[in-house]
């Protein structure tokens, strides 16, 4: 049993890709945090230089062709464009990564981000997903209108803030991994 044990623990429970050539289904509806929490730097440089387009693209709109409104005319279209430019910056890292939760981009590092979060809470003896106030009326509510969203984020922006029980994904992985582990501590002591 030991040797059995030995030579699962190194190995991932998700694979790296599902047979079909596609990446494993993380979450289809995350909660806010954790895609906050989950997002790569590079997909905030990504986002930041999608922002910067906009007031980029005013910049040099005025320099090519300008538009002679005197001293206090540009500033509060620059303003505006910042403010634009940063919404689209936020949103831009936001969808990328809820695409990597939903499996439509590569995320090897979200799986093992995600499947460490969860085992550790399984060990603790926590909710996979969090604690709600709300009843499961409302938890499933709250599922069916932010499911997948994040593919249409770019039109409506409308993140999970809900802690519900729904996420399309099969739990008992964690469970596993976390009976594994424990196994393999109890027999280290």
């Amino acid at each position: 049993m030991s040797s059995t044990i030995g030579e699962t623990i190194g190995q991932p429970v998700v694979p790296d890709k599902i047979p079909t050539g596609e990446y494993p289904l993380i979450d289809n509806d995350p909660h806010f945090s954790r895609v906050i929490r989950y997002t790569r730097p590079s997909d905030w440089l990504a986002g930041a230089a999608v922002g910067a387009l906009s007031p980029g693209l005013m910049l040099y709109w005025e320099r090519v062709s300008p538009s002679f409104v005197g001293k206090g005319g540009f500033a509060p279209v620059m303003r505006m464009s910042c403010a634009v430019g940063l919404t689209g910056a936020f949103l831009f890292a936001y969808t990328r990564t809820t695409s990597r939760f939903y499996g439509s981009r590569e995320n090897r590092r979200e799986v093992d981000l995600d499947m460490r979060e969860m085992v550790d809470k399984v060990k603790k003896g926590e909710p996979l997903y969090g604690k709600s106030e709300l009843t499961e009326y409302m938890q499933g509510v709250a599922h069916r209108n932010s499911r997948y969203t994040g593919v249409f984020s770019h039109v409506i922006p409308w993140p999970n803030f809900v802690n519900h029980p729904y996420h399309g994904v099969d739990t008992a992985k964690y469970y596993r991994q976390a009976e594994m582990e424990l196994e393999q501590e109890k027999q280290r002591s």
